[in-house]
């Protein structure tokens, strides 16, 4: 579960040039990073994804429309697990979580990571291992607590007393012993790179490891003798471009389970240290393969243990946004283009905050490119907004766009594939749009466009 999230904040710009974007000189660009691995521009310069052009795709699918490049999740699965092969790499379902996606996550090796019992009915429903799946939350009811225990899910993150309480009873009762790991609050919020141990432990999730809390969580638990206690988990944040605070969180959390150990005898087999690794929504971000995390972090772990004088522990990972969030891109279609007494340009497109709440929320930055064509206009310094009724309607704060971006312009923005589905709203009363999968040149539509008559069945008057 994310503590919180935070994007890269930047001040309102006016006309002046935002240093953080990519130079001017060719609005027809694509940066590498920021866009799917299927990505390229025709001859013509409307964007390709997947072998289809995207005029064929909003043809057929319409706008707004989530694209994602099956390739690229594949790629980014097995990267995470070639990079990780000895961890048990979880794909964080928060992210972005659908059938479709569930089935590549099983067929690519992958364990998931669920934290609601709507995500545990969507892998369930698509098939997926029980046996293979964590269970997140910091208020799992009795009722997601008892279905997680029938359908045998893997292992279940604690993150209160009450809930060590609530499952305790009902294993007991159903004659269980499930898996467990405790959560530890270990005072790292990682992206202000602040690691001092009191200041953030003021959140919702999680056992305090200043407090005692979570020392007393594992002792509890070991105590009763009815839950299996695996190891401890830890998530310090999301977005997160270096390791320094994985390092800190290893040591505390081990230095935890080398008390657990001095004082019951008991060495912990798992230790996950989370996911919320970054990546690229401007040029200004400068994410880690998979690679140089997983080189860095069995560093890390490898030096705390021998500190700690313990056996290494299993190593579990959750990324989430690293795996879908850049294999996915939503298209919209240009409605009005207005220039405001030379203070900025704004252009509206057909979706916004209900599509994508990040920016509103996180103050999250953005990149955009017009897709259906080139063009041999100037750059211009322009504001990407939504359609609804809301001054906050932001896609992407500062793009340079060609000046002559125009009404039925296609307009592509990279990086949404994660926390925009997923935190999609039908504000306004504004369906959601479709997730369409497209590899090998051809599309499918793996998650419908929301429709009028779907929002008015829920009204019943």
């Amino acid at each position: 579960m994310r503590a919180h999230e935070a994007g890269a904040m930047h001040g309102d710009l006016g006309n002046r040039e935002p240093a953080w974007l990519r130079t001017p000189e060719d609005v027809n660009a694509l940066v590498p990073q920021l866009w799917p691995r299927t990505v390229s521009r025709t001859e013509a310069g409307a964007l390709e994804i997947g072998g289809v052009s995207v005029l064929d795709l909003a043809a057929e699918h319409g706008t707004p429309a989530y694209l994602l490049d099956e390739d690229d999740l594949r790629a980014r699965c097995r990267d995470f697990a070639a990079a990780f092969a000895d961890a048990d790499v979880y794909y964080a379902g928060k992210s972005f979580l659908c059938k479709a996606v569930v089935k590549v996550i099983d067929e690519e090796g992958l364990f998931l990571d669920v934290c609601s019992g709507g995500e545990l009915a969507v892998a369930l429903a698509a098939g997926f291992p029980p046996e293979r799946m964590g269970f997140h939350g910091n208020n799992k009811s009795v009722s997601e607590l008892r279905r997680a225990l029938d359908a045998g899910v893997g292992r279940i993150i604690l993150d209160s007393f009450q809930e060590i309480d609530r499952l305790t009873a009902l294993a007991r009762e159903a004659g269980k012993r499930p898996a467990v790991l405790i959560r530890v609050t270990v005072g790292v919020e990682a992206h202000t790179h602040e690691f001092i141990a009191t200041a953030h432990e003021d959140q919702k999730f999680g056992f305090s490891l200043a407090g005692g809390a979570a020392f007393e969580a594992a002792v509890r638990v070991l105590d009763e003798d009815v839950l299996d206690l695996r190891g401890l988990h830890s998530h310090i944040g999301s977005q997160i471009f270096d390791t320094s605070g994985f390092e800190v969180s290893a040591r505390r959390v081990l230095q935890l389970q080398a008390q657990i150990r001095d004082a019951r005898g008991v060495e912990l087999v798992e230790l996950d240290l989370g996911g919320g690794f970054g990546i690229a929504y401007t040029t200004q971000d400068d994410p880690s393969s998979a690679g140089d995390l997983a080189k860095r972090i069995n560093k890390i772990v490898d030096a705390e243990c021998a500190a700690e004088k313990l056996r290494r522990p299993k190593l579990s990972i959750e990324p989430g946004r690293a795996v879908v969030g850049p294999a996915v891109l939503t298209l919209y279609e240009v409605g009005t283009v207005k220039n405001v007494d030379g203070i900025r340009t704004y252009v509206s497109v057909d979706g916004g905050m209900s599509d994508n709440i990040r920016t509103a929320l996180y103050d999250a930055s953005y990149s955009a490119t017009v897709a259906g064509r080139a063009s041999e206009a100037p750059p211009m310094l322009a504001r990407v907004v939504g359609k609804h009724c809301e001054s906050g309607d932001i896609v992407v704060k500062d793009e340079f766009l060609p000046a002559d971006v125009q009404p039925g312009d296609l307009l592509a923005v990279p990086g949404t594939g994660a926390y925009c589905r997923s935190m999609a709203s039908n504000y306004n009363h504004v369906p959601r749009p479709p997730v369409v999968a497209v590899r090998d040149g051809a599309s499918r539509v793996i998650v419908r466009r929301e429709t009028e008559e779907d929002l008015l069945a829920l009204d019943v008057g």
